[in-house]
């Protein structure tokens, strides 16, 4: 298997670990993407994955999966190791929740705030800006991180119990807040403990 991404990317790193989570790290080739040159938009690359984002995922029968959440489930699904996206349906449901809520409030929202509201990568590749958007986003960036620190009151992790996707893809966007310059306020005390235990594990600390 391959991997096209850029290594230190938010998206990328949500990859990374769970590859790293389900010991897998050596069956995948990485192949850097010259991002910052716009090689994720050339003809070549787009022909795998016509969204021109990475990571993308290149199987060993030369197909393709894009799209971070659904290459994630394909390694959880694929390699053994601790379930990351829940066994049960309840689990499976209620993680997916949470990675969404993590995915679309937290770190589609930094995002956001980055490419639109900051000069970002750089005017040859920040095109089409809307810096009222990029800002209104960034409010909801701070909303939902005192949601998760309200739900990390009561639970483990995102979704209960145990680490999984959704906490992968909250860790990675608070990553890109700290990049972005977004504030993770100190009062959330359920937060930062959280992303403390979580940035010792293995499959991150390493």
């Amino acid at each position: 298997m391959k991997i096209y991404d850029v290594e230190g990317f938010p998206n990328p790193a949500r990859v990374r670990i769970a590859l790293a989570e389900k010991g897998a790290t050596d069956w995948v080739e990485f192949v850097p993407v010259d991002v910052m040159n716009g090689e994720h938009r050339s003809a070549e690359f787009k022909a795998k994955n016509p969204d021109a984002v990475v990571p993308c995922l290149e199987l060993e029968d030369g197909s393709y999966i894009a799209q971070c959440n659904a290459i994630t489930e394909y390694i959880d699904a694929e390699f053994d190791g601790p379930s990351l996206t829940g066994k049960t349906a309840k689990d499976r449901a209620r993680i997916a929740m949470m990675n969404l809520r993590a995915e679309n409030g937290l770190l589609n929202a930094v995002s956001a705030y980055f490419h639109h509201a900051t000069p970002g990568l750089g005017p040859d590749l920040e095109t089409d800006q809307c810096a009222e958007w990029g800002h209104k986003q960034k409010h909801v960036a701070a909303r939902t991180m005192a949601y998760l620190d309200a739900v990390l009151a009561d639970t483990a992790y995102l979704a209960g119990d145990e680490f999984s996707v959704a906490d992968i893809t909250a860790f990675a966007g608070l990553a890109f807040a700290d990049f972005a310059k977004v504030e993770i306020p100190a009062t959330l005390e359920n937060l930062q403990a959280w992303r403390a235990k979580v940035a010792a594990r293995p499959s991150i600390a390493a």
